[in-house]
């Protein structure tokens, strides 16, 4: 493990706040209508991650679905009250894709209500959930700033099946919309061999070698840029009830979930970390 950096440069660590039966990829087996009926494990994962992240005085923004949001108050004002930034990941996570414009209003809109009345801290960031702002579908974009969100962090800059935003930038900027202006933070990538690789948390963090993602945020560090880490509160709750899902859904949901805290532990001391509410892009704006 390297030491922590000393150029200046600040980067993003966030959380998609949801519970292990909200992934996307297992929404065939647990329709939001069952969501009720499962335990919640939650709220454990993210004190461990709240202890984690004090020890290395490390402050980052969690991205929390609505539905968790109003099931879980006192865990969103412990993450208020840590320094975190809240941020929004729908109501219900339903990918942008499969969503109309007006649910997707009333989904942002909701979910901005519910996290500002428990907590008292002001909504302005949002990441779609996998990252299903695509091509095609930017209309979201101008919903989110004329519901008051000052920025995004959903283009993933990748070709990717599912999700992705070819061709979109690998550093913070400003996107010019015609509702008004928003900021992207777009997730880590890495360049190798001429294409541009997902880099930036989640599976990729989980089970390939950690160095990897390091390697991203370092990459956008030597361009001075900010690079964007994600995690999600289930990957590291190897105890979390076994869904009954296909062979491949189940290796990339639960493998290499008992490391995921130690990784943490390793990457957090070796970068500085702010919250993408204080970002230089935004603060400059």
């Amino acid at each position: 493990m390297g030491p922590r950096t000393t150029n200046g440069v600040k980067h993003f660590f966030t959380v998609d706040v949801e519970e292990y039966f909200q992934v996307v990829a297992l929404s065939p087996y647990a329709p939001m209508a069952k969501w009720d009926a499962f335990e919640s494990r939650v709220e454990r994962s993210v004190d461990e991650l709240l202890a984690l992240m004090a020890q290395h005085a490390a402050l980052g923004t969690f991205f929390t679905v609505g539905w968790v949001a109003e099931r879980h108050p006192a865990m969103m004002k412990r993450i208020v009250a840590a320094g975190h930034e809240v941020a929004s990941h729908t109501y219900d996570h339903l990918r942008i894709t499969h969503q109309t414009p007006e649910h997707f209003r009333e989904s942002v809109r909701k979910t901005k209500r519910i996290i500002e009345d428990i907590t008292g801290a002001e909504v302005i960031g949002f990441r779609a959930p996998s990252f299903s702002i695509t091509p095609g579908n930017e209309w979201a974009l101008d919903i989110l700033i004329e519901e008051g969100h000052r920025y995004d962090s959903s283009l993933f800059p990748v070709r990717r099946s599912g999700y992705g935003y070819p061709g979109g930038g690998r550093d913070p900027y400003w996107l010019e919309r015609p509702a008004g202006r928003i900021a992207e933070f777009p997730p880590a990538t890495l360049r190798v061999a001429g294409l541009t690789l997902p880099a930036a948390g989640g599976a990729y963090f989980r089970i390939l070698p950690p160095f990897l993602v390091r390697a991203a945020l370092r990459e956008a560090e030597g361009r001075g840029a900010a690079g964007t880490f994600y995690i999600h509160p289930w990957e590291w709750d190897p105890g979390q009830p076994r869904l009954d899902v296909p062979v491949l859904t189940r290796m990339r949901h639960y493998a290499g979930q008992g490391g995921v805290l130690g990784r943490i532990a390793a990457l957090l001391p070796a970068l500085r970390w702010e919250p993408m509410r204080n970002a230089p892009l935004l603060a400059a704006a």
